[in-house]
Order: structure tokens, then sequence, then C-alpha cells
């Protein structure tokens, strides 16, 4: 990736990070108009999709209206992601799951949390043997409690966590407070705002004709993971052979009225100089 980043870099691309698409528009010119969740908004006679399979999304624990307590800042409440370990210093913090992100984050916070907790339903772990050996080692020296349970109720104000109900394999429950809940139950693939571009798709993928890789819909075009056609191939060397053909097909949308120049890098001089080769 630094590699590619390098290599562009002389064509001074524009880069929008951190911020994800969430509208697309016909203007009357033909050209297409873009908005994204930071305000962001961009024209241009062409665009690429290349979402791969869609934005990871964490896995939300089936707890009634825990949704009232996700992301509440300051460390409290729900969160699925460690952003700052310090935002979590002196709380009363409660993992669960048993995968590695679960017994890494137990094992990095232990030091900063008022207590540690971790739930799993199952005395068992998915995690590195490594993690789930320290994680034991904490909990002989008594600096994590462990319960095989499960998260049943979630107690407190909207974005003020007082605790929650946990559920035991004998089916006793019992309340256990907590300033802190971090669920670490895995990702989900969603497609996300792309689903509502009134582009066509076919089980979350657009069909894209493989000259040009555009979709059904002119001037919207489709690379990677995304796209779908007979004998299509999820490889990394596939998405560049993609981009390749739709940059093509993109120059004669976007400059109608230039001769395209069809170059190589190990006999054109202008490239050549642009890139700082020889």
């Amino acid at each position: 990736m630094n590699r590619l980043l390098e290599q562009i870099k002389p064509f001074d691309p524009q880069f929008h990070f951190g911020e994800m698409a969430t509208s697309l528009e016909k203007l009357a010119d033909g050209r297409w108009k873009l908005k994204t969740d930071a305000g962001t908004e961009i024209i241009a006679p062409v665009v690429v999709v290349a979402a791969g399979a869609g934005s990871f999304q964490p896995k939300r624990p089936p707890v009634p209206g825990i949704e009232h307590f996700e992301n509440a800042g300051d460390g409290i409440g729900v969160h699925y992601a460690v952003r700052k370990m310090e935002t979590f210093r002196g709380k009363n913090i409660l993992i669960a799951g048993g995968g590695d992100s679960a017994l890494d984050w137990v094992i990095n916070l232990a030091p900063l949390a008022k207590s540690m907790t971790l739930v799993h339903h199952r005395d068992g772990f998915r995690a590195a043997q490594h993690s789930v050996n320290q994680m034991r080692e904490l909990q002989a020296a008594g600096k994590v409690k462990f319960h095989v349970a499960s998260v049943k109720a979630i107690h407190g104000e909207p974005g003020k966590l007082t605790g929650v109900t946990l559920a035991g394999h004998d089916k006793s429950e019992w309340h256990h407070e907590a300033d802190t809940f971090l669920p670490f139950f895995g990702l989900t693939i969603k497609l996300g705002p792309i689903a509502e571009f009134g582009i066509n798709l076919h089980e979350n993928l657009i069909p894209v004709d493989t000259a040009r890789f555009e979709s059904q819909t002119p001037g919207i075009f489709a690379i990677g993971d995304i796209n779908s056609y007979t004998g299509k191939l999820k490889l990394i060397l596939s998405g560049f052979h993609e981009a390749a053909l739709m940059a093509q097909a993109s120059f004669h949308i976007c400059k109608p009225n230039e001769k395209l120049r069809f170059q190589y890098t190990t006999s054109s001089s202008n490239l050549q100089k642009k890139l700082g080769v020889s």
C-alpha cells in the first residue's frame, strides 16, 4: 500500500479519509454529485465503486435497549472499539467475548481499570493461547474476574451505564456493576448507503460488463470484490486488471475531446520523468 501511494503521488490525487459516501445524485449536465457523512460534496463525470464486500461493522449483542448506551463518550456506556485506552482509566469495565480482541483488551485495559470482568458463554476461548495464559494469570492474581455467563439486560439511563444483568448456565441471574461494556462478538459486513444509490444490485453485488467494468448505469463503474460477472475471481490481481480497463473506458467519458495516448512506464520518457525513474 505504501508503494502504491508513493507511485501515485506525482499525479496529485485527492483523498478524503474517514468519510463515508452517503448519497449519489445525477445532475442535469450528466455529472454525478456525491455527498459524504462529513458534509463533503464531490462532482465528477464518473463514479467508481471499489467497496470490497462492504463495510465491516461490529455485531451488536442481543440485549434489549443496548443502542441507547452506545458510544456515550468518556469511557462510559457501550463501546465496540477502543480508540484511546486512557479514556477507560478508573472505570468498572465489563468485556464480553472469547476471541483475540476480547482477551487482548482484557490484558491491556486491566492495569488502567478500577475493576475488570470478562464474560464468555463457555470456559474456553478462540484466542491465541499466549493471550489465554496471560488472562488466566491476571485472574489468578485477582486483577481480572471471569464468569461463564452472558449479558441478559443492561441498566442505567441513556448515555450512563450503571450495570448489567448476567445469566449463568444454571439459569441463575445476578446484577453486575459496570461503567463500561465492551462486547467483542466479531464483525458483520454491510453494504451501507451504497445500497440506496439506485445502482442495480444482485445479491449485494454490482453486475458489470468485462470490457469496461461499467454497471448498468452509464458513468458508474465497479471494480474489486463489489462487482460480479461470469468467471469472477476475488483476487487483488483481478482488481488491478479491472481498474486498468475501467480507467481506459472512463477517460473517454471524462475527456471526450481528447485522444487517449496509451503509454508504458518502461518506454515513456514523460511518465518516467513524472515518476522520477529511468
